[in-house]
């Protein structure tokens, strides 16, 4: 049972809830009694032809971090005092689930007693920045870091030769690092966690080290509104300065291929009513095209509408209506992966457990309210204006002026919706290359960008 339900939500979206959602329990009785073809041709991709043409690959030189003589020697001079604050640092960095060994806390003691030189200069130099790349971005190296596509901001804001140069202007190392944590009220309920988790409950501190540290590869600040959903929990937030607004359970991508990215992705508008462009996997592949094409009375009752082109390939697309698979919205979310939110006419699945049932796309719960919702918090329209748009039964896409980031996350120890910490189920198997991360030194030089492969949504829901 969600126990959290939002106030400013019903309040903004509740018109709607009493026009627009009445007959829900049809739609998820229609959606029960759809044919084997239906059930299993859900799909979150449009006009999968233009794709790669709209999204092409992107093109980067990778950000090596940690090399100190390029693009020039990232060196300055320490006065002993500075020296020893670094030491402190290091020697506590472990309460933010880093490892003290990974720096040259040692050498630098060693060093500093024989009294300033060059050599103590570049060991704390490069030591303040290998501290600066794993509290800014994170100590994980990439290619542990399974599906995940998130481009960290960080690092072009917060750069490690201007915060080692502002440390030893300002005579404060400890300070300017310390303003690198992620400012989340949950990265700060892990780390408390993990200052009373006994040093001999090795697996459970490992596995808050593992999830302070995916905290520090999103942006230190997730912005001042925005959605966030962590895939494992099978929950959505959306959340205005740091504080759930409201929550909404989801359906999420099966363990696998179709896997749910890790993304952080600008939601510019909502599609009410939605029209579904069926692929061609289903068109052709499952025979749907010449079904509808042969049976238009079966076909009008689904909401398929088919067109045979001049060199004899179909097109399916389904209109508008109780049995759209995309259900009554989906939020305009443009990426590579094809993912977004969306509702769904199946909403008997909200109900179960295990939710990864979809080929990556999300589900969402009450997902008219959060459409609603979104439209009015986005200036998109007012509540009156998007309420006879939900309800009109129209496809209508709603821009918004404030736009939204939506980061989707998995997070398999952290908060609740409601508010407690707690371990959630590895569902993708996602744990284990970080785990294994923090059991070997670090990486030096790293880059920013994933090379895993993108894999784009080709059919969804497998409705069982």
């Amino acid at each position: 049972m969600q126990k959290r339900v939002s106030r400013f939500a019903i309040g903004v979206a509740g018109a709607a809830l009493g026009a627009a959602v009445i007959g829900t329990g049809a739609f998820a009785q229609d959606a029960v009694e759809e044919g084997a073809v239906e059930a299993q041709s859900e799909t979150e991709t449009e006009a999968n032809a233009s794709f790669d043409e709209a999204f092409p690959d992107m093109v980067s030189e990778p950000l090596v971090q940690g090399d100190l003589e390029a693009p020039g020697p990232m060196v300055e001079a320490w006065a002993l005092e500075h020296v020893t604050a670094l030491i402190d640092v290091i020697e506590g960095i472990g309460a933010e689930g880093l490892d003290p060994k990974d720096y040259d806390h040692t050498a630098l003691k060693e060093l500093a007693m024989q009294g300033p030189s060059e050599a103590l200069n570049k060991l704390a130099s490069k030591n303040f920045v290998w501290l600066v790349e794993d509290l800014r971005d994170g100590r994980t190296p990439m290619e542990a870091r399974v599906q995940w596509f998130v481009v960290d901001p960080d690092r072009d804001i917060l750069r490690s030769r201007a915060l080692l140069s502002e440390a030893l202007t300002k005579g404060d190392v400890a300070g300017t690092l310390a303003k690198l944590h992620p400012t989340h009220p949950d990265y700060a309920a892990l780390r408390a966690e993990l200052a009373k988790t006994p040093a001999e409950d090795v697996a459970k501190r490992k596995l808050i080290r593992a999830n302070m540290d995916r905290w520090r590869w999103l942006a230190r600040d997730l912005g001042k509104q925005y959605l966030i959903t962590n895939v494992p929990e099978y929950q959505l937030r959306l959340t205005v300065a740091d504080k759930i607004i409201s929550t909404y359970r989801t359906v999420v991508g099966k363990p696998g291929r179709t896997a749910t990215p890790q993304l952080a992705e600008t939601v510019s508008g909502v599609v009410f009513n939605p029209t579904w462009t069926v692929p061609q996997s289903i068109v052709k592949g499952e025979g749907l095209g010449e079904r509808v094409l042969a049976n238009p009375a079966w076909a009008r009752s689904k909401g398929y509408k088919a067109t045979r082109h001049d060199s004899g390939w179909i097109s399916v697309v389904q209109q508008p209506g109780p049995t759209n698979s995309l259900g009554r919205m989906k939020l305009e979310m443009p990426n590579r992966h094809a993912i977004f939110f969306h509702d769904t006419p199946s909403r008997h699945l909200f109900n179960n457990d295990m939710r990864a049932l979809s080929h990556g796309c999300i589900r969402t719960e009450r997902a008219l309210e959060l459409a609603i919702t979104m439209a009015i918090l986005g200036k998109g329209a007012t509540k009156e204006e998007a309420v006879k748009i939900a309800t009109s039964g129209e496809y209508t896409k709603v821009m918004i002026e404030d736009k939204m980031t939506a980061y989707i996350t998995y997070f398999t120890y952290g908060v609740d919706i409601d508010g407690n910490l707690r371990q959630f189920k590895d569902i993708y198997g996602r744990d284990a290359p970080v785990l294994a991360s923090l059991d070997k030194p670090r990486v030096q030089n790293r880059s920013g960008e994933s090379d895993d492969e993108v894999i784009v949504i080709e059919d969804d829901l497998q409705d069982g």
